[in-house]
């Protein structure tokens, strides 16, 4: 049935497309400091399309999300430096604080990931910031472990802490980081700012690593949160722009993806184009997560979640184009099927991350304690929102 539901979303998003045009890219640059968010678009509403239930509630910042083996869920809250543990029925249960984190604008305790062999050593890994550098660190939960860092002296800043933690289908580690404000950090192969990490679980550089004796997959990326990969194994980014465009990126390995040179769509040849590019009051997008050929991509300041049609088509793979009513940009032909359609306007504030369920369905956060939603968090905030494709 869920093939089918993802098969009638597929020919919604294809069919529901309004006509493209060019340009778009010589719109003044937007206020970074605005936190208010566009209106909704309704000749892209996907609302139809989304089921949501709402999992857990009153948590405080929930930034990282990771699955246990038995469909459970961890998250890690920033400013508390909480761990908790989801149940599917809502239940939350606090299992370990990590007091070596500092919550800092920010930073804090950020991404999560869980073991493949979790079921084995019961071991956890933590992306959080501390007094003096953003670091990964190892960690068993049995109730009285410490973490253990693998990779430390990650640029911190108080914002561009990048963060997000996944095991790939190959098995290794990968960690997303921001320029932490320094944007020559994210050019500079000696830093470890600005980029995407990929490495072993002892925190070494993985065996077809692009650089010699290097964590670094890719690099030019400003804040990079969200992390997933599709069936075939492509992995996909979420990043957080300046002012002016926020991105969805397919990862190649030892690419450059052109911060601080470049923002969004740039035509330039030495570095990577994003798949799709939106304007910071319907987006900053912070999370993707994959359920068969669609990619949810969460957005904070723009309070709701786009589908992003993934596929090739014939069209020239070098042609952004940009519906008439949204500023959005995406490119046919290189990883994105047809317009991405947007769900979820104002209903829930800030999302952020993105996760696909072992049942394949989407677990998403909400961010409205964070202090950047310009009406405040409601009072079930902040929340973990179950979202089935139909």
């Amino acid at each position: 049935m869920r093939r089918t539901g993802i098969a009638l979303l597929t020919m919604c998003l294809l069919t529901g497309c309004s006509p493209a045009r060019a340009g778009g890219r010589d719109r003044p640059a937007a206020d970074p400091t605005d936190f208010r968010h566009a209106p909704a678009d309704p000749s892209g509403r996907a609302d139809g399309l989304v089921g949501v239930a709402t999992i857990a509630r009153h948590l405080d910042i929930p930034w990282g999300l990771a699955f246990l083996p038995d469909g459970s869920a961890l998250v890690t809250e920033r400013r508390t430096r909480r761990i908790v543990r989801v149940a599917p029925t809502g239940t939350v249960s606090p299992l370990t604080r990590i007091t070596e984190a500092t919550a800092d604008n920010e930073g804090g305790l950020l991404g999560i990931a869980v073991s493949p062999q979790y079921k084995v050593n019961k071991t956890v890994f933590v992306f959080y910031t501390t007094s003096i550098d953003n670091r990964i660190a190892r960690l068993r939960l049995d109730g009285h472990s410490r973490p253990q860092p693998i990779v430390t002296g990650i640029p911190k800043g108080g914002i561009h802490d990048g963060g997000r933690l996944a095991f790939g289908p190959d098995g290794y580690l990968y960690a997303t980081t921001g320029d932490a404000s320094h944007t020559e950090e994210a050019q500079r192969l000696d830093s470890l700012g600005g980029k995407i990490l990929r490495m072993t679980p002892d925190g070494k550089p993985a065996r077809g690593n692009p650089f010699p004796h290097s964590l670094v997959w890719s690099y030019g990326h400003r804040n990079p949160e969200g992390l997933a990969w599709d069936a075939n194994g492509t992995l996909y980014s979420a990043e957080i722009g300046e002012a002016v465009w926020d991105e969805l990126n397919i990862i190649r390995p030892g690419a450059d993806y052109g911060w601080p040179a470049v923002e969004g769509i740039g035509g330039n040849p030495r570095y990577v184009d994003p798949v799709v590019a939106w304007h910071p009051e319907v987006g900053v997008s912070a999370g993707v997560a994959v359920v068969g050929s669609t990619a949810v991509v969460t957005c904070l300041r723009g309070q709701r979640i786009y589908l992003v049609p993934l596929g090739r088509t014939p069209a020239p793979a070098a042609s952004p184009t940009t519906s008439s009513a949204t500023p959005v940009q995406w490119r046919t032909g290189v990883g994105v099927a047809a317009r991405p359609m947007e769900a979820l306007t104002e209903r829930y504030g800030r999302l952020r991350a993105a996760v696909t369920a072992p049942d394949g369905s989407v677990w998403i956060t909400t961010s409205n304690r964070d202090g950047r939603n310009d009406k405040g968090p409601a009072p079930d905030d902040d929340r973990v929102l179950r979202l089935t494709l139909r």
